[in-house]
């Protein structure tokens, strides 16, 4: 299990990544602040990082889920803003948006079971 996040995001995938471990299941916390200089990298080193066999990703930005696609893979799931916002107490906010711990956790369980997942959620 992958969960990619960069920012602020990242601790919200440290949380549910110590929520999962606490029920038995293993995951990676990836930090991707540039898809630039990721890129950049030899094949070699990007598959060591995001290994093509874990196909259960959950990728998580607090803004456009553009581009995030490449990373969580075809089954993957984008936990991020598709619509244009809200006003709103940004705890309010996040909430609304799924972007909460025990969300990812849904999110990454429903990536292990390999149930049908909407790209976003």
């Amino acid at each position: 299990m992958l969960l990619m996040a960069t920012g602020s995001e990242v601790s919200l995938c440290v949380a549910a990544q110590e929520q999962l471990l606490s029920e038995g299941i293993q995951a990676r916390v990836i930090s991707i602040p540039s898809w630039e200089l990721f890129e950049s990298q030899s094949v070699e080193y990007r598959n060591s990082v995001l290994p093509p066999e874990v196909t259960a990703r959950v990728a998580v930005e607090e803004a456009s889920t553009f581009g995030w696609e490449r990373y969580a893979g075809p089954q993957g799931a984008i936990v991020g803003i598709h619509t244009f916002g809200l006003s709103a107490p940004i705890e309010v906010v996040q909430r609304h948006f799924g972007f909460t711990p025990e969300h990812i956790v849904i999110a990454a369980k429903q990536q292990i079971s390999g149930e049908a997942l909407h790209r976003e959620t």
